[in-house]
């Protein structure tokens, strides 16, 4: 039910945004050089690599390669900074939600380098398809201001942050039902709205 769910509801966010999406796209394109989406080795189900698509927020060939947002990062566009405020830069991965490799509510996927850092408990967040929202996503909705307070960003975020993120998430693997999968969307979107 989850799936069919997923696939309907994707397939359904991609027709009525679609002129939207072509918007984001032309914007992207005359306002920065490069292409339009950002592509990223994350990591889903049971470990397995996947391309995670997003539209791109920032400068094509900056020369920092660091994972983190933190911030007013340098690196990130004038409309990328509209469409991060917004979430909507990660519209794209409805594709990965009809391909497969991801869900509308679960775990949000994670980069290989962190994956690596979880324990043996931590890592039953990879029993189940990443998500394209999550109650961590929704506490964390700032992340890169958070981020930004701290003197060493890349420790505060292996250290407070990521296992903050996969305690929630493993406390919503226990008692996941549809109801609270559409709660999730329904909190993340008043967040971001409001």
């Amino acid at each position: 039910m989850k799936r069919i769910l997923d696939v309907l509801l994707s397939l359904l966010g991609l027709i009525l945004l679609t002129p939207l999406l072509l918007l984001f796209s032309l914007i992207i394109v005359l306002t920065s050089k490069g292409g339009v989406f950002f592509k990223q080795i994350r990591i889903g189900k049971n470990g397995k690599e996947f391309t995670i698509y997003k539209f791109r927020t920032m400068h094509k060939n900056n020369s920092n390669n660091d994972l983190l947002t933190i911030g007013n990062d340098k690196r990130i566009t004038s409309f990328g900074k509209i469409l991060r405020a917004t979430k909507l830069d990660e519209l794209p991965q409805l594709f990965n939600i009809i391909i497969g490799d991801m869900s509308l509510v679960g775990p949000r996927p994670e980069v290989k380098e962190y994956v690596n850092l979880y324990t043996a408990a931590q890592r039953k967040v990879l029993e189940v398809k990443p998500g394209l929202t999550d109650y961590a996503s929704i506490k964390f909705l700032d992340e890169a201001k958070i981020l930004a307070t701290f003197s060493n960003p890349k420790q505060a975020y292996i250290n407070e942050i990521m296992p903050e993120k996969i305690r929630i998430n493993l406390a919503y693997l226990q008692k996941r039902t549809l109801f609270t999968d559409v709660k999730v969307l329904f909190l993340t979107v008043l967040k971001i709205v409001f």
